[in-house]
């Protein structure tokens, strides 16, 4: 999700988590360190980079004068956990000092820079005020991994959501129905509720692929090397996927204006329920989100 700020120091569309829709949003990167994922738009004619402190310090200033209702801070862009353990002790530390009030501080995370830090490391930013981190696992199967260029797969994901749980930081996980196309759609669900079950997150979020112009898929779509399944695909993919998934009291979304069948639930107390909504939506079209009504 975007929006374009004015107030601060901000550089192009802000990219945050539609939960993060009433936090400051501190800037603290440019671009995304990965920004290879070939579904991924938001950042294609952007370098990677890391702002001035001397900026930051503005923006803090800011929030300092203008932001004392808004209890919460994420740190934006796509990867803002890849800085230098010592520059981000720095500015958790600004924000505890000169924004007393924050309760809760955020960021995405992808898994080579949660990986980069030690278990102490982490700790140590949990300490100043983090106290959570969205990490994208798209999918679960490797071919599908490869596919996507995510430069990760489903083992080396495991292995950082593990290193986030060591930590009790709370770890929210995205998925996207689709992604693995019609032709890989069900071993794609399978394995990603397989790996969801062994990456034991907090927070479950799935949205669904919408291939967007001048991204690498769009154009895989374009030529028929990538075939999007359909609104029944996308339903029965979501079916596999809960099915897939073994943990208990896991917050799990599939709410986002993207999805054609808005759920939220906590598994397993809601599985059954969550289920039947699926069953229902494939037997009963008229539940489906229309297509113009669906977004990013």
């Amino acid at each position: 999700m975007s929006r374009k700020f004015s107030a601060m120091n901000y550089e192009g569309n802000i990219i945050r988590p539609p939960s993060e829709a009433d936090s400051i949003i501190l800037q603290v990167t440019v671009g995304c360190s990965h920004n290879r994922c070939t579904f991924c738009g938001a950042y294609k004619d952007v370098r990677f980079r890391v702002k001035e402190e001397h900026i930051l310090d503005a923006d803090i200033d800011f929030a300092s004068r203008y932001c004392s209702r808004q209890n919460r801070v994420f740190l934006a862009d796509g990867d803002a956990l890849i800085l230098p353990q010592t520059r981000l002790i720095g500015i958790l530390e600004k924000i505890r000092v000169r924004l007393p009030w924050v309760r809760r501080i955020s960021t995405y995370g992808n898994a080579k820079s949660i990986r980069s830090k030690t278990t102490a490391q982490l700790l140590a930013l949990k300490n100043l005020g983090l106290d959570r981190i969205y990490m994208g696992l798209e999918s679960g199967h490797d071919a599908v991994l490869l596919n996507i260029d995510k430069g990760e797969t489903a083992q080396s994901m495991i292995d950082a959501a593990q290193k986030i749980c060591d930590t009790d930081i709370f770890l929210s996980v995205t998925v996207l129905l689709g992604i693995g196309g019609a032709d890989m759609s069900a071993p794609h669900a399978e394995a990603t509720g397989s790996v969801l079950s062994q990456m034991a997150p907090r927070q479950i979020a799935a949205l669904t692929v919408m291939p967007l112009p001048e991204t690498p898929l769009f154009r895989q779509m374009q030529t028929g090397e990538f075939r999007l399944p359909d609104a029944w695909g996308i339903m029965r993919e979501l079916k596999i996927l809960v099915q897939a998934i073994s943990l208990d009291r896991v917050q799990f979304h599939a709410n986002h204006a993207s999805n054609y069948l808005p759920i939220a639930g906590r598994l397993q107390r809601d599985k059954g329920a969550i289920l039947d909504a699926v069953d229902r939506a494939l037997h009963n079209k008229t539940l489906l989100t229309p297509e113009n009504m669906r977004a990013l």
